[in-house]
């Protein structure tokens, strides 16, 4: 299954670019994810519960970084294996431009399913897999800017173990 979006983030490169390196950002982007530790050299250990139609599964894996070009474009690839479920692996090439609006963030993903899950068939599989995609990409964007409206999204809402909108972008300031 392959897939290419973009999308127009707020901020410099720079800024995208450390984001997208940081683990407690990967932890907070990665729809399920329970667990994120190490670092960009030697890559990340992640646990993330998804169910998948019938099937719901904890996958733990490994997310490595390479082809990294600072800050104009970088390849991330995973595994996780889920038990009885299966397994899921893939990668995504992410590039950043400048752009009038800050920086454009492009991508081109590819994933591949196997055990329970590719039974699922593939309209089901290329559904999530596209889903997930937006989900990070979406909260990687949300990360960086915050909220459109500051006073649409007051501490209130906030709940406990969740850091808000635009947390990345202030913690860097």
């Amino acid at each position: 299954m392959k897939m290419s979006d973009s999308r127009e983030v707020a901020a410099p490169r720079e800024v995208v670019w450390a984001a997208i390196l940081n683990p407690d950002v990967l932890k907070e982007c990665v729809p399920g994810c329970t667990e994120m530790s190490g670092n960009p050299e030697d890559g990340f250990e992640a646990t993330v519960v998804q169910k998948v139609g019938p099937v719901k599964a904890t996958f733990k894996g490994q997310v490595s970084i390479s082809e990294r070009d600072e800050p104009n474009s970088l390849k991330l690839s995973g595994e996780g294996k889920g038990g009885a479920a299966g397994f899921a692996k893939g990668g995504a090439v992410v590039t950043l431009e400048p752009s009038e609006t800050g920086t454009k963030l492009s991508y081109d993903v590819e994933a591949n399913v196997g055990g329970k899950l590719a039974q699922l068939g593939s309209r089901i599989i290329d559904g999530f897999a596209k889903k997930m995609a937006d989900q990070f990409f979406t909260r990687l964007q949300e990360a960086i800017e915050g909220p459109a409206d500051p006073d649409s999204a007051p501490e209130a809402q906030e709940t406990p173990g969740e850091k808000k909108k635009g947390w990345f972008k202030r913690a860097i300031s």
